[in-house]
């Protein structure tokens, strides 16, 4: 008796607090350490390394992230990397795996692990997008073969070392990737937030803090430079993945491959071949930058309007859309507003000529047909046009893209 009374109080020992005996808020630390590794896992290895090559990792932090996706979300490399480079190679139509673009973004926001699940069985999709990913005999036998029993696994340990609240931490760990990653990332991350770049999609950063999506959530950096190891591009922005990656590199542990071009400068000179190059290497931050006048130029004109009282006018509703919308391409403004933005060019020549001019300059690395000695020529021609506007914006950005060198 003496013998079964123990066994069964250690039973419910056990059951009640695990080998561990934590108090809650290590418990709460546990779960806040293992979630964040498994995103750190994903956007280092699935994302970056494997799905766009930014980088190369050693075999000591490919394996344990292999090990832990495994345990952790049961997600198959093949399948994870081709669904991405889907998304990438048809964003916003709709043949793009999890756009809430085309499928509504509270569909995203609740079923994007069913969208990631149902593409997963496009044998097509896989055969298409997956070339380069692990294929060695523990993947084809264990992580690929076996996808359940990794989280099965991961269970089993949560339930040993902590007990029965052990299966919420398991619950939680099992929602993290569905809930941020295929839900806000993929989600949120192309319907809501600010944009430092027109990239040719709706992506958005969420935050300019990476830090609980791992630096996921400058998603509007990286649908720009796919395939830079770093997402932060701006002083005030953060990507924590990046800190881990170059920790990673310090101890030889990873090689990155290629980061986000930056502009380099020189002195004001006659615009030329390399000029154009610079330009064109670069024309995401070269039209960042324009668009950065163009709100500048919509603020002067609503100060002139300030000062004259007119701040409750039809005249300063419209200046206030275009400070909001004008220095988006033309295809990403609302209909709803297109009237109102053309009311704006049309009462400010300033504005109307800035636009011209950034549609002319687009023309740069638009138009496929034309000669490298032609385009150099236009380049010219555009750079004269702009000093002699008597736009102050134009002159000063006309004479900022003369220092750019390739």
């Amino acid at each position: 008796m003496d013998f079964l009374t123990t066994v069964h109080d250690g039973l419910v020992q056990w059951l009640g607090f695990g080998l561990l005996d934590a108090s809650i808020w290590q418990v709460v630390v546990y779960a806040l350490v293992v979630t964040h590794i498994t995103i750190a896992a994903v956007t280092i290895f699935l994302h970056r390394a494997q799905a766009h090559r930014a980088l190369d990792l050693g075999p000591i932090p490919s394996h344990f992230f292999r090990l832990w996706l495994w345990m952790t979300t049961g997600m198959v490399t093949k399948e994870w990397v081709a669904i991405h480079r889907k998304h990438h190679a048809k964003c916003e139509t709709e043949e793009d795996p999890h756009s809430p673009q085309t499928r509504g973004l509270k569909k995203v926001m609740q079923e994007g692990a069913e969208l990631y699940r149902n593409e997963a069985k496009n044998q097509e999709t896989l055969a298409k997008y997956s070339h380069g990913v692990p294929n060695d005999w523990i993947e084809r036998n264990l992580y690929s073969r076996y996808s359940w029993q990794g989280v099965g696994l991961m269970l089993i340990i949560n339930l040993t070392l902590f007990g029965a609240i052990g299966a919420t931490i398991w619950a939680v760990q099992m929602a993290w990737i569905p809930f941020w990653a295929a839900g806000v990332v993929n989600g949120v991350g192309h319907f809501w937030g600010y944009r430092n770049f027109e990239a040719q999609d709706a992506s958005t950063n969420i935050s300019p803090w990476g830090i609980i999506i791992g630096g996921e959530e400058l998603h509007n950096n990286h649908h720009t430079y796919p395939t830079s190891a770093k997402f932060s591009v701006k002083p005030f922005e953060f990507d924590i993945g990046w800190g881990y990656i170059r920790a990673f590199e310090m101890l030889g542990w990873a090689k990155v491959r290629k980061t986000a071009p930056k502009l380099r400068q020189g002195d004001i000179k006659p615009a030329d071949k390399d000029t154009l190059e610079a330009i064109i290497a670069n024309r995401y931050e070269v039209m960042a930058h324009y668009a950065s006048d163009l709100r500048q130029a919509c603020a002067a004109e609503l100060a002139k309007l300030k000062a004259q009282g007119e701040q409750h006018s039809a005249k300063w509703a419209q200046f206030k859309l275009a400070k909001r919308w004008l220095h988006r391409d033309a295809d990403r403004i609302p209909a709803a507003v297109h009237v109102e933005i053309q009311g704006a060019r049309a009462a400010s020549p300033v504005l109307d000529k800035l636009v011209t001019m950034r549609e002319e300059l687009r023309q740069l690395w638009t138009r496929t047909n034309v000669s490298a000695e032609q385009l150099v020529s236009d380049l010219q021609t555009w750079c004269h046009k702009a000093e002699e506007s008597g736009i102050a914006e134009l002159r000063a950005f006309s004479m900022h893209l003369r220092t750019a060198r390739a």
